[in-house]
Formats: structure tokens, sequence, C-alpha cells
């Protein structure tokens, strides 16, 4: 593809893509707004109607209660009629018999408003699944002596007029269907004839009182029968959206798209044909034509750059004769120019490149670049031509250059920061410099706002008058041809130690940023991001070798309460100690990462199920038994820890389904009550195969998967238990960690309690590993 064509697509990618996403975005925000809002009206007319009906079976049951008190009760209830508080009024006998009903009163059935439906025969269920004709309220009836003589029933009519009266005070549509089995009858409404089929059909699917939409663009939602509302209703509501909303949009998309097409040609072809013309330039000057011109067509960047190219031209070729002389001397210094490039957050390489370039430019015998670490001491970091010159060997043989700041002269130049040359002179004592005849030192700091500056250096913060000395010193010895170094040896080397002050801040500011995009800030355990790239690292590596990977989730307990209790810095305080007690029970070769919150992540590489519930013992202990010191505060904060066991490949054949395994195992130990550990079941569709199993070997007790082939247990006096060799275990399982390996079934609880809970000194690995936990200085912590 052409650069007009990528300029156009570009274009168009750029400006069709926030139309299309805009669009859409339109399209769902007011699809989801208008529903949130209908269904809010729904519930709000829902709620209005309970109350409704509510209030009007308690003026029922009122008014049954005022005639069934009174002495003359047909008297009481005529009156009560009469002002309108119930439509009528039905007393009945014991035996059921009628003994009094309100003329004009309302056919059965009557809906009570316990719900179930009255007759008027003496309380037979005549046509019960007909209309409701009435709702009523029914009480019993009795004599001074507290004898049953009947019941009083108040009824209210229930017609078109309640209906509409329901639909004014809620503010939507309102239909009562018929209390039969069928929901497809209508008994009143006060939807219109266009929009009522659709609105029945939509109730009929809809389950409970949930809100549902037809095609006409209505929400619709059941009510009732029920406790609190006997009466089977439907509401509905029209949707607010805009009429053509989608077709609106569709035109936005399809004009902005014509639009941005015509744009994106006319400026891809205004922008590509000055590169088309300055590259047929290039392309003659590539050939030697050195006369080629590009005509400026503008004052733009495009002008800018024929112009320059144009000035550039005339200057090349009044220096192509000095170009083809110093030919060789530009190949040296475009060789080291690209070392330098290709190694850029090699401070190593950085820095014997620079030191071979001021070596040669200053013709030097020998030279070294030293840094200040930490107690103040510099030390060689690389070193050229300084055989023969070591004024001392160490045992081992090997030879390092290391100065104390302000001791000979590098250590001066260190520490006053003001560059040095001349001529050395024998002294008695020996400064563990080289010897040389001559010297220039040139001492080198971090860049004004460098990170190195801001630190203040690897040996710690330095003053103002000092500041020359914070990283290092560039040091040449003995210059070829010359006696001393001069000024201008002085000049070129300081700007050398300049690009070495640079590097080495590069570097740093590199070597900070990715620790802390991999770390948590707050624990200094490793971060999610990193926990993703460990575990399917740790998943590939334990199914290459066919090693197990136990996954700890941790979860501290109800840290909710904690950061509510004492504050979120009391809460920052739990989690920083928690993440210090986890490194302190988990091997050099493990890896503890904080995933978010107050949740945390192991994983313990070659360890069976059973290494893993050992080590989530000893966690829960180490949380449990040691309430957390908060500062400010009156007495230590109590926590407790809840763990998740995940085995790979038992629990699962990737690392995200090992970690999901460990959550729900998580989840488990939760709903245990907390403060405990729970391991994930066994999948049964994960792939298994068949691997033979010595014939002596057994299951163990408690029935957790463990890696490795049954082995015999040993006590040394006073030591754990440990594996024996000779017993049928490979050579390459006893290199492995302590809890990768399993116990013997001769060993006691009380030998297993002791292992699990052993002091710092117990079962520590080999100094060969490094810290996993997070970015800390090596650390010996106990086995399993």
């Amino acid at each position: 593809m052409t650069l007009r064509g990528r300029l156009t697509a570009a274009f168009l990618a750029v400006v069709l893509g926030p139309v299309l996403l805009g669009a859409l975005f339109v399209a769902s925000t007011v699809a989801a707004v208008d529903r949130s809002r209908s269904t809010e009206r729904l519930a709000v007319a829902a709620s209005t109607v309970r109350t409704s009906v509510d209030a009007l079976c308690q003026q029922l049951r009122a008014t049954a209660d005022a005639v069934a008190l009174t002495a003359d009760p047909a008297v009481a209830a005529a009156q009560l009629v009469g002002r309108g508080l119930a439509a009528a009024v039905l007393i009945t006998d014991v035996a059921g018999q009628v003994t009094y009903i309100s003329p004009g009163a309302p056919s059965t059935p009557w809906q009570d408003c316990a719900g179930s439906a009255e007759g008027t025969n003496g309380g037979s269920h005549q046509d019960a699944g007909g209309p409701v004709r009435a709702l009523a309220a029914q009480v019993d009836l009795h004599d001074r002596a507290g004898t049953r003589l009947g019941t009083v029933t108040a009824a209210q009519l229930v017609d078109p007029a309640f209906v509409a009266r329901l639909a004014a005070v809620t503010g939507v549509a309102v239909t009562l269907l018929d209390s039969g089995a069928s929901a497809a009858r209508v008994t009143h409404t006060t939807e219109s004839r266009d929009v009522r089929d659709a609105v029945l059909a939509a109730a009929v699917g809809v389950r409970g009182e949930q809100v549902t939409e037809t095609n006409e663009g209505r929400y619709v939602r059941r009510l009732g029968p029920s406790d609190a509302q006997p009466l089977p209703l439907v509401l509905s509501v029209p949707s607010e959206r805009p009429p053509g909303l989608h077709a609106t949009l569709v035109g936005v998309v399809v004009l902005a798209g014509l639009l941005a097409v015509l744009t994106a040609w006319r400026l891809a072809r205004v922008t590509t044909r000055p590169l088309a013309e300055l590259a047929g330039a290039v392309d003659r000057v590539a050939q030697g034509d050195l006369t080629a011109r590009v005509p400026v067509r503008s004052r733009d960047e495009l002008g800018r750059l024929a112009a320059a190219f144009n000035r550039m031209t005339r200057e090349t070729g009044s220096y192509v004769a000095a170009l083809t002389s110093n030919r060789d001397q530009l190949r040296g210094h475009l060789a080291v120019l690209g070392d330098t490039l290709a190694s850029t957050h090699d401070l190593q390489r950085i820095l014997r490149v620079i030191l071979r370039s001021a070596i040669g430019a200053t013709g030097a015998r020998a030279g070294a670049v030293l840094l200040v670490e930490t107690g103040g001491v510099l030390v060689a970091q690389c070193t050229e031509g300084f055989d023969g010159r070591w004024p001392a060997e160490e045992a081992d043989g090997s030879q390092t250059l290391r100065v104390p700041v302000g001791v000979g002269v590098v250590g001066e130049v260190a520490a006053t920061g003001e560059p040095q040359r001349g001529r050395a002179e024998p002294t008695e004592a020996p400064t563990g410099e080289p010897r040389c005849r001559t010297y220039v030192a040139v001492p080198f700091a971090a860049p004004p706002g460098g990170a190195t500056a801001t630190l203040g250096g690897p040996s710690g913060p330095v003053d103002e008058a000092n500041a020359a000395a914070a990283l290092g010193v560039l040091a040449l010895y003995d210059r070829l041809g010359a006696d001393e170094f001069d000024d201008d040896d002085l000049a070129t080397l300081r700007t050398f130690a300049g690009h070495a002050a640079v590097a080495v801040d590069n570097v740093r500011v590199h070597e900070e940023a990715q620790r802390l995009s991999l770390t948590d800030p707050l624990t200094g355990l490793w971060n999610y991001r990193y926990l993703r790239e460990s575990i399917r690292r740790e998943v590939e590596r334990a199914s290459r070798f066919g090693r197990m990977l136990s996954v700890l989730a941790l979860d501290l307990d109800r840290f909710k309460d904690v950061n509510d209790t004492y504050g979120h810095a009391a809460g920052d305080t739990v989690l920083a100690e928690f993440a210090r007690r986890v490194r302190g029970e988990i091997r050099e070769v493990d890896l503890a990462f904080r995933q978010g919150g107050e949740e945390f992540v192991l994983l313990l590489p070659e360890t069976d199920a059973r290494g893993a519930a050992i080590v989530a013992e000893r966690l829960g202990a180490a949380v449990r038994d040691t309430p957390i010191a908060v500062e400010a505060y009156a007495g230590p904060v109590l926590v407790t820890v809840s763990v998740g066991i995940a085995v790979f490949p038992d629990h699962g054949s990737t690392g995200r389904e090992v970690l999901e395994a460990a959550d729900d195992a998580l989840y488990a130990a939760k709903a245990a009550g907390r403060d405990t550990y729970r391991v994930a079941e066994v999948r049964s569709d994960l792939p298994t195969r068949e691997i033979p199993v010595l014939a002596s070997a057994v299951s163990p007790p408690d029935g957790l998967p463990r890696a490795g082939q049954p082995v015999q247990a040993s006590r040394e006096p006073g030591g754990p238990a440990r594996s024996d060799p000779t017993v049928g275990v490979p050579e390459s399982s006893l290199a492995g960690p302590a809890h990768a390996r399993p116990d013997s079934a001769d060993d006691t609880p009380d030998s297993a309690t002791g292992a699990a809970r052993a002091g710092p000194d117990a079962a520590r690995p080999g100094p060969g590993g490094g810290a996993s936990s997070g970015p800390h200085p090596p650390r010996q912590s106990r086995g399993r």
C-alpha cells in the first residue's frame, strides 16, 4: 500500500472509529437510560397500587368492624353504604345464610383482601374464575357475650372507574385481568386498543414482577395477586426513546463516512505530493547528483523540510572532499555509535564503549570508570590496559579497583567534584589505585532532574558542594606521545564523563521503572501484572518437567472491619505486616503476590497439596497467634486469614484454571467459617494418563495428592524429618524443596506439627535461591 493509501486509511480509522463508537454508545446509553427510567416508573407505580389497594382494604375492614359492633347491623350497614365508605355490605349467619345485603350490591365474585373470592349466597364461590366484580373485607359478628353470630363483609365495586382511578394515581396504564387461570382475558383496562393485545401478550410471558418490553415500545410489568395486593393487574408505560433514533444515527455515520473519505483523499494528496518530490530528489542525490533541488511550495513543516534538504545538498557538495578523506574515521565513530545504541540498558557495555572512545580520543594507555557504591567506596565497573598496573591481587586471583571516597587522586576527585590532571608522585602508603606516571580524572554526576540526582545516588543524599561526586569518576592513565594530559584532553574527557553520567542515570531510571511496574508499593510484593506472567511461566515449567505447582489464594478475614474501625492507615499497616509475615513463612523459590486489596496469591513450585496445606496452616498460625500492633491505637489488631489451595495439574491444566480453582477453594474456606484453608476439588474433566506406581506405594491417610514417589522418612536427632534417598526416590527429587517431598506415614502428628511450626532456623533453603516475594535483599526463610 502506498503512503497516500496508508494516510487515507489512517485518517478514516481515526475519524470513523470514534464516530461509530459514539453512535453505538449513544444508542446503547439511550436504550439503557430509557429502560432504567421506565423500570423505575413501574416500580413506583406498583408501590402506589399496593398502597392504594391496602388503604381501600383497611377502609373496608373498618366499615365491616363498625357494622359488627352496632346493635342493629342492617341499619349501620345502610348508613355506611350511604356515606360511600363501601359499595355494599353483606351479613350472614352462622350457617352461612344471607341475613342482609345492601341493595344494588355488585355481583359475585368478590375478591377478598386476604386473597379469596366471596359469593353472595352464604360464602359459596360462584364463578370464582370469572372477572373480579368487587374488593371485599370480611370480619366476624359476635354478640355481647362473645358468641359468634355470623360474618360481616364490606365490598367496594371494582369497575372501569376504579381502574381509571388507579391509572390516574400511578400515572401508568393499568389493566385488570380475570382472576381465573387464563391471563389473556381482560376485565377492565386503560390501554388503547392498538397496544392492548401486545401488552397482554407480553404480560403472559412475564414471570413474577419482572419488566419486559413490547415490540411497540412499551414496558410491561405484572402485579399481584399477592397477600398485600389481591388484584391481578398489569402495568405498562410507553418508551421515552426519541422516534427514529437509530435511523438518525445511521444517517450521521454514513454522512460522516462520506465526508471523511473526501477529506482524507484531499489531505493525502496534498501531503504526499511534496514527499514524492523529495523522494525523487533523494534518489538523484543517492545516484551522485548533488545539484538536485526540491521546490519549496509552502512554509509549513514540509516546506521547511524541502528548504533544509536544499541547504543540505549544497553543504554536502562542499564537504564531499573532506568526508572522503575522513571516511575511515567516520566509519569508526558510526560503529561505536551503533554499539552504544544497541546496548542502551547494558550499563557495563555502555561504560566500556565510552571508556574505549575516551582512550582513543586522548591517546591514553589505560583507563577506568568507577561508580560510587554503598559505603562511600569507588568500585571500578570497567577497566582497560591495567595489566601489570594493579597494586595488589586478591586471594582468589581476581583484580578489583576499589578506592574509598576522599583517598588518593580518584577518591579526592569524587569527594571534591573537581577534575584533576598531572603527574603521579610515589607515596609511602598505597591508595589502591593502579601504578602510573600521568593521570587525568573527571567526576560525573546525574543530569539535573535525573532519578539518581533526586534519590541522592547509591550512597545516600549528598550536599550541593559534593553533588559532582554523586555517581563516579572517569580516569585515564599514561598518555601516549606526551608527558602529561593537557586542557584539551580534560575537555574531551569531560564530554565522555557527561555521556557516562547520562548512561548511568538512564539505566538506573529504567531499572527503577521496571521494579515499580512489577511490585506493589505498599507491601513490596509482586503485583497482579507479574502474577499473570509468573503463573504462566511456572505452569509451563511444571508441565515440562512433570512437577506439581501449588497455588494459594489468601484473603484477610473481615478486613473491611479493620478499615472501618481503625482507619485506612491502620489497614495499610496491617497489609504491610501481613506481607512481611508471608515472606517469613515461604522459601526463596516461592513467589508472593498482592492480587488487589486484601487478596494475596502464593506460587509454590514443586509443592503438592499436602505441602501447600502445611504452608497454609503455618501462615494461619503466624497471622492468628500474633496480633498486629498499629501505631496511635491502644491495642493490637487481631486478624485471621483464609486460604484456598489448588494444585497443577490436579485442579487445572492452565494457570488461569488453577488460579480460579484456588479462588473457589478460598470461597469454600470463607463459607467454612474463615480462619482456615480448603483444597480445591479435583476436576473430573481434566485429561489423565496412567502413571506406573510401585507395588509398595500406598495412598496417604489424608487422601491429599502428593508429588514424587513414596519414600521412607528418617529423622536425625534434633532435626526435621528427611527422606531416605536409597528407597526408590530419584536423585533429582532429593534436590527439591522440603515440602515438595511426601512425608512418611510413620511420622506422628506431633512431628508433623513441629515441622509445620518450626522456627526461622528450621529447614532453611540453600544460598543459591534469590528473593522471590518481591524486590528485597535475599533472605533465608524456613522450608516446609
